[in-house]
């Protein structure tokens, strides 16, 4: 064993020998390009789209200077399925590890490349990458454990018409739920690397290792090479055992990725179709939607034995049949981790809050912060980190450093939702084939040595069980990588051993807080920039306008009164009136200085990147007119982009602020709340009205006008029925003789005390509520013990 080990710390030596920095230059702007025929503005890098590919070593440190050229965006890069292990500060996400790239700002995304495999990068800003601002990132290993001659790569994706701005004001818009009732736009094509006509040259007699990733924003894939038996060997990152893929077909959710090796022909006769197709089940018929008449979910790309050959059609299937890839086995066998010391139960639910359709978790949907929230995690100190209610409503789970984290995902929708988890690969302990919730009870065939991975798509009223090792301090997202469903709010944050910031983190370089300053974003204290518990001025509304990546002081939407009357296909030019909003003038003249192949002299010292300097400015780009696309229709034109030459500065209208209802409804209101899966029948009481619930662990009022019954919590600790796995902010300690302490419900919906939220952070007894964040009476009755949601 000792051996073994050396020679595995040899050759993992060996691969980080010849490590090496790589250094990349971008201006992220607007270019033309028409991958399925219709011409429409893409975010491309460098002027040209698709975006490149990466290619790095591993071992290697990858430098990637990014300049926000785009002129009416903030942007963001996040780099999917890579752990960033000590410097999370460089994963990505806006507001979450960073602030977003305004217009005319740069940042330096610095890190080391420890992993091997397939990934990629997109933005993190809502709604970019569909707009194609995506790309391969591919990890080369010097020694991997399987034999080829070449490879290339395969991206899967949906494609729009219509820019994302406009399609997620309307999914968003309060105005348009009636009308389109929050459903996802349905995309006009499927691409195969980004076009509908891509050829890939192979040799005869050649194993050829093929990089796939899904990078789609909304439909799951479905893709096979013609006359060609492909061999898994990587998923996500992770080498596994090789899987023949026989009378089967591979799935794959936007967010994977997927490896395989194929052997081409000796005879090079004919050439062969590459089949693709998007799940037309998730855009119609878990929607309950018609399939258009001549509707096209395919794409068709083609393996070039003879460019003199011509190209064949795709192969046709009467009948889908799929490979589980739960049952992939990874290459190095991890056994199972156990035991479980925290377990987290997320229940997916649908609401309707302020008139916009949501996603929630726990009944709680996720609301963006103006402090990244490792900032906070950073900034807030020890006696505040490791408290969820710093973090405002992000959906926060703290875990504590070394725990073995078990993460049980029970989806109550219709449709099918991939889940991504920044940060770390999980193990994939079970999923139901058939649907069906969590019931505490694991499958009796649950493997020894579990696949990993850092993407799992969960079927639609079914559920996931997945395990981590909580061994990498930082914020780290989980989310449905659906783009549609991230800004819909179906996303969790894991605050990961807090106790260890910010000794256990990489600051923040200088150019982070530039960027941060010219937002402008605070970058210390809780949430709301104040300190402590004082939460005044966090964002805690549902927004309404500004959806998406759109910068709001350059470029804003249409006001939602507009957007009511657009419709799917609907071009996203600017209205009149956004035309007659002249932008800001352009950022300080003090601009990054950046060159695409640097070789200075001697690399300078800029906060902790050995990174050398570039040495030209970057420019916002020139204004590119309506590209025009044969009749009878118009392609869609960039929003707002920035002119060569400023105009005047003139105060834009500003549109009535909206107004804010409250979290929860006075009795007489209607709640605004509804999940959209099934549940109990309200409880019948004067008290002092029928109380619904939502999910487990809302208990309803009592009756004859007695106070909300109560319920034992669901424990951990003792005996009482037997230990069972708590639910994530409802946890209780054992009370006498090993019984959980009795709980009383959160009464939101009636004057049970109030109809003021007072549930948060409360822990108390008697008959007063202290400290209480409600307005209402404190005249609880006799011997009433009051429990507010809190964690232990």
């Amino acid at each position: 064993m000792a051996k073994f080990s050396l020679l595995l710390l040899a050759s993992w030596a060996a691969k980080f020998a010849a490590a090496k920095d790589v250094y990349l230059d971008w201006n992220v702007t607007w270019v033309n390009a028409s991958p399925d025929g219709f011409e429409r503005p893409v975010i491309g890098i460098n002027g040209e789209w698709p975006c490149p590919q990466i290619d790095v070593d591993v071992g290697d440190r990858l430098i990637v200077d990014v300049y926000n050229g785009l002129g009416n965006e903030s942007t963001g890069v996040h780099w999917h399925g890579m752990h960033q292990n000590g410097t999370g500060v460089m994963d990505g996400p806006s507001g979450v590890t960073q602030c977003p790239i305004a217009p005319g700002q740069h940042m330096q995304y610095n890190f080391q490349i420890n992993q091997t495999g397939t990934y990629w990068y997109h933005s993190h800003n809502m709604g970019q990458y569909p707009d194609g601002f995506r790309g391969p990132l591919i990890v080369h290993d010097p020694s991997p454990p399987f034999e080829y001659d070449d490879e290339f790569t395969m991206t899967l994706s949906d494609w729009y018409h219509d820019q994302m701005p406009d399609l997620l004001a309307q999914y968003q818009s309060a105005e348009d739920q009636e009308a389109f009732g929050g459903r996802e736009p349905i995309p006009n094509s499927a691409l195969i690397n980004d076009s509908t006509n891509t050829k890939i040259k192979v040799e005869p007699n050649k194993t050829y290792l093929v990089h796939i990733i899904c990078v789609g924003n909304w439909p799951g894939h479905t893709w096979t090479f013609d006359g060609h038996q492909m061999t898994v060997v990587e998923v996500d990152g992770v080498y596994t055992e090789p899987y023949p893929v026989t009378d089967k077909l591979l799935r794959i959710a936007t967010g994977q990725r997927m490896s395989v090796l194929i052997h081409t022909k000796s005879d090079t006769s004919q050439n062969f179709a590459i089949w693709d197709t998007m799940d037309i089940n998730m855009m119609f018929v878990f929607e309950n939607r018609s399939i258009p008449a001549g509707y096209n979910p395919n794409a068709t790309a083609w393996l070039i034995y003879d460019e003199a050959k011509p190209l064949p059609p795709p192969p046709v299937f009467h009948e889908l049949s799929f490979v589980d890839d739960v049952g992939f086995v990874p290459a190095d066998h991890q056994p199972l981790l156990e035991p479980v010391n925290h377990q987290i139960i997320l229940d997916t639910g649908s609401a309707v809050i302020n008139g916009v359709p949501r996603f929630t978790i726990n009944n709680k949907t996720y609301i963006p912060q103006d402090v990244p929230t490792l900032y906070t995690a950073n900034t807030v100190g020890p006696e505040f980190a490791s408290n969820p209610a710093v973090y405002g409503d992000v959906n926060p789970f703290i875990l504590k450093h070394g725990e073995v984290v078990e993460l049980v995902i029970n989806n109550h929708h219709d449709d099918l939702h991939p889940w991504h988890l920044h940060g770390h690969e999980f193990q994939v302990l079970q999923r139901p084939p058939n649907g069906g919730y969590f019931t505490g009870q694991y499958f009796k065939n649950v493997s020894s040595t579990p696949i990993r991975r850092d993407t799992i798509m969960v079927q639609d009223h079914g559920h996931v069980v997945l395990r981590f090792r909580a061994d990498n301090p930082g914020v780290w997202l989980l989310h449905c990588h659906i783009e549609w469903h991230v800004e819909a709010g179906l996303t969790a944050t894991i605050i990961e051993a807090p106790e260890t910031f910010p000794q256990s983190e990489s600051p923040p370089p200088k150019s982070h807080y530039d960027v941060c300053n010219a937002y402008p974003n605070p970058t210390h204290g809780n949430a709301a920039g104040k300190k402590g518990l004082d939460m005044t001025g966090a964002n805690d509304q549902v927004p309404t306008v500004d959806h998406g990546a759109l910068y709001p002081e350059v470029g804003k939407p249409a006001p939602s009164a507009q957007l009511a009357a657009s419709k799917p296909t609907s071009s996203t030019s600017p209205t009149p009136e956004q035309q007659q909003q002249t932008p800001p003038p352009p950022p300080p003249a003090a601009k990054p200085t950046h060159t695409k192949a640097p070789v200075p002299e001697a690399p300078p010292a800029p906060e902790e990147t050995p990174a050398p300097k570039p040495t030209h400015p970057h420019g916002p780009p020139p204004y590119q007119p309506a590209p025009q696309a044969p009749a009878p229709q118009e392609p869609a034109a960039p929003h707002a982009l920035a002119p060569q030459a400023p105009e005047p500065q003139a105060p834009a209208p500003q549109a009535p602020a909206p107004e804010v209802a409250p979290e929860y409804p006075a009795p007489e209101v209607p709640p605004q709340v509804v999940p959209e899966y099934p549940v109990p029948e309200p409880v019948e009481g004067p008290w002092p009205q029928p109380h619904v619930d939502e999910g487990h662990g809302q208990i309803g009022d009592g009756k004859d006008g007695r106070p909300p019954t109560y319920g034992h919590s669901e424990d951990t600790k003792g005996p009482w029925p037997n230990p069972h796995n708590d639910q994530s902010d409802a946890q209780f300690p054992d009370g006498p003789n090993g019984q959980p302490v009795v709980a009383h419900t959160d009464d939101t919906k009636g004057l049970w005390p109030n109809p003021q939220a007072n549930n948060e952070y409360v822990k108390e007894g008697g008959h007063v509520i202290h400290p209480a964040p409600d307005s209402g009476p404190n005249d609880l009755p006799k011997d009433f013990q009051y429990w507010g949601q809190y964690e232990n």
